[in-house]
């Protein structure tokens, strides 16, 4: 296999000149350029990307940590991650939650695995890391971005959305339409965003004048199967509800299901409500009405901040993002119903 110092040898210039037509980087006559592109092509040299990454001080990659490696919700977010990587003639080295640790110790891990792999910088997809795990890396914190969390040692580091807001969003959606009997299905317990989603959506029951005490809630994982079975146990608890507000989309799909199964008509009996509006949303039956987070937009420019960071680009960088509810078809004004039944 052709290595640098055949191609140089080959067109007649030194390594350096030939290192800069391949890198792309610095002043080359064009004549010289044409030399060392015949060399290249009649030596059929393809550069390897442990050549790259000595020519150009870096590796070229960007390390991704992810709690888990399942359901609908991480897969979206990873294309796109990957595609604009690509398009910047980068890559992408992907890790999430392995081993006995709690999702703490995981994550830790995780990011310490992506370093040690030679990543350029990072994007940590998680909040259950804290400011001092961050600090521990020393110098290489400056190249991390974090989404869906908010760390004071790394405010300019983070983006994420007021997930109080949407909330908030939500509970107004549902009181707008004359719903006062509402069930959650919460995510998990643990989980700072979940906290600020469900905290959101109390206070502004509590506004209207319902006591969110009595409001009955369970804890969904976050996964289908949580959805499922906290959806069943909500039947058989003979809780008065007209509506439930499931704090992610997964947990909305699985109690889409069980009501399916029940014989529960979704709207005209239960009105559901997701939030995130993933992809998903749109292939439920029937189509899930959900409050729309902006995971794309936030991670793109979470993405684009650390690529100025890397390899000192200058790409717009926004922290602005715009909640709504992405209305569909499993909403409705609700009916005098007693556990999903109609009275």
């Amino acid at each position: 296999m052709a290595t640098i110092k055949d191609v140089a040898r080959l067109a007649g210039v030194g390594l350096g000149t030939a290192s800069r037509v391949i890198s792309g980087k610095g002043s080359v006559s064009q004549s010289t350029q044409e030399k060392v592109r015949k060399a290249i092509e009649e030596l059929e040299f393809r550069p390897s990307h442990a050549a790259r990454s000595l020519l150009s001080g870096t590796s070229q990659m960007i390390g991704v940590y992810i709690p888990y490696l399942s359901g609908t919700f991480y897969t979206p977010i990873l294309q796109s991650i990957y595609t604009a990587l690509r398009a910047a003639g980068l890559n992408m080295v992907v890790a999430f939650g392995v081993g006995d640790g709690d999702a703490r110790n995981q994550a830790i891990e995780g990011v310490n695995f992506l370093i040690e792999r030679g990543s350029d910088g990072l994007i940590v997809m998680s909040n259950a890391m804290e400011d001092e795990d961050f600090a521990a890396l020393g110098p290489f914190q400056s190249k991390v971005v974090v989404i869906n969390q908010e760390l004071d040692g790394l405010a300019d580091q983070c983006f994420t959305v007021d997930h109080d807001a949407g909330g908030r969003l939500a509970a107004r959606t549902l009181l707008g339409l004359g719903h006062r009997k509402i069930a959650v299905i919460a995510g998990r317990a643990a989980a700072p965003d979940n906290q600020q989603r469900i905290a959101g959506f109390k206070a502004e029951l509590e506004a209207a004048g319902i006591d969110s005490s009595k409001v009955w809630m369970a804890d969904g994982e976050f996964s289908p199967e949580g959805g499922f079975a906290c959806a069943e146990q909500l039947l058989a608890s003979g809780e008065e509800f007209t509506a439930v507000f499931c704090a992610n989309d997964e947990m909305a799909v699985g109690a889409l299901s069980m009501f399916q199964k029940a014989g529960v008509q979704v709207p005209q009996q239960v009105s559901v409500l997701g939030y995130d509006d993933t992809h998903s949303a749109e292939f439920t039956a029937p189509q899930l009405t959900s409050v729309h987070i902006p995971w794309s937009e936030m991670t793109m420019n979470g993405l684009n901040y650390l690529l100025n960071r890397c390899y000192e680009l200058k790409r717009p960088v926004e922290r602005e993002y715009h909640l709504h509810v992405a209305e569909r078809a499993s909403l409705a004004p609700p009916l005098q119903v007693k556990g999903g039944k109609t009275k």
